[in-house]
């Protein structure tokens, strides 16, 4: 039996808040993602969608990036 499995990999974002009112995410260890939303989780996954297409289109130049071990620290924003 042959089992697939995807690699994971861990991207740092700096998610910044606009003068407009939107959040711009982008990342220093994955050049070229900028993604930009209405709310936080909302930048956060199109950020998600656009690392993914750039780790796909770059897959033999991003050995960079940290690969998900079976543990580390994640920081989570909960509104209040």
């Amino acid at each position: 039996m042959f089992y697939s499995y995807k690699m994971e990999r861990i991207v740092n974002l700096h998610i910044e808040k606009l003068p407009e009112g939107v959040y711009l995410a982008t990342s220093k260890n994955l050049p070229g993602l900028v993604a930009q939303g209405r709310t936080i989780s909302e930048t956060i996954e199109i950020a998600k969608d656009v690392a993914k297409k750039l780790i796909e289109a770059k897959e033999e130049h991003i050995s960079h990036l940290t690969i998900a071990a079976d543990h580390f620290d994640c920081p989570v924003v909960i509104g209040t």
